[in-house]
């Protein structure tokens, strides 16, 4: 394959990630092209790599995450690209952090043993925002009286927060407190603005325990 071919399939992708504006995978890339002029997996891994080289020194970067490409602002542009929105992007309380921090690390875990160490009641609108943002999901319910239900995190979380796997998270043996967990989880989130504002979260719970 030429490199005149490998610089249009390369364009190619680079329009449809700007278009898509969610992560691509590999194969959904692939299919943009009909059957005859597909370019083999390797062929397109090839040029991911060349996209992400012809990135450098440029306002964005090709990022990989869970869900597969996406092209988003460079972290350090972010402070000028906001001001072309009026609306903040979203914060949450550090409540919601430490519960998602444990349905990280803890998966599956109901919420009944997010409270037992937390020590304090998870507020049903935290679940709610983590559900409705499609963050965690209900993998199963425990075998216990109740049968409660049990969270894990999913793609889309791991999308969000720049992330391409849960090992990419902060070791457990390095950080003890939930808050801190939380605000390392935080310091992952991609840097591309929020342009959706959901409904703040208003959780004022203050207490917080050690995670052992």
């Amino acid at each position: 394959m030429n490199e005149e071919h490998l610089q249009r399939i390369q364009a190619i992708a680079e329009a449809a990630l700007l278009a898509a504006g969610k992560p691509l995978s590999l194969d959904q890339l692939r299919d943009l092209f009909s059957e005859e002029e597909r370019p083999a997996r390797q062929v397109m891994e090839h040029v991911m790599v060349l996209l992400e080289t012809a990135c450098e020194g440029r306002g964005f970067e090709l990022k990989k995450v869970a869900s597969g490409y996406r092209l988003q602002v460079r972290e350090g542009f972010a402070p000028w690209v906001g001001r072309l929105f009026e609306e903040k992007p979203q914060r949450y309380s550090r409540a919601l952090l430490e519960t998602l921090a444990l349905i990280a690390y803890r998966q599956p875990i109901t919420r009944g043993e997010i409270e037992d160490i937390r020590g304090v009641t998870v507020s049903s609108n935290i679940i709610r925002t983590l559900l409705e943002r499609e963050w965690v999901r209900v993998v199963g319910h425990r075998d216990v009286p109740g049968r409660p239900a049990m969270y894990a995190t999913t793609k889309q979380f791991l999308d969000y927060f720049n992330l391409t796997g849960l090992d990419q998270m902060p070791p457990l043996n390095e950080i003890r407190d939930l808050e801190e967990i939380g605000r390392e989880i935080e310091k992952n989130m991609q840097a591309e603005i929020e342009f959706e504002s959901p409904a703040a979260e208003n959780d004022d719970e203050s207490s917080s325990q050690t995670l052992h």
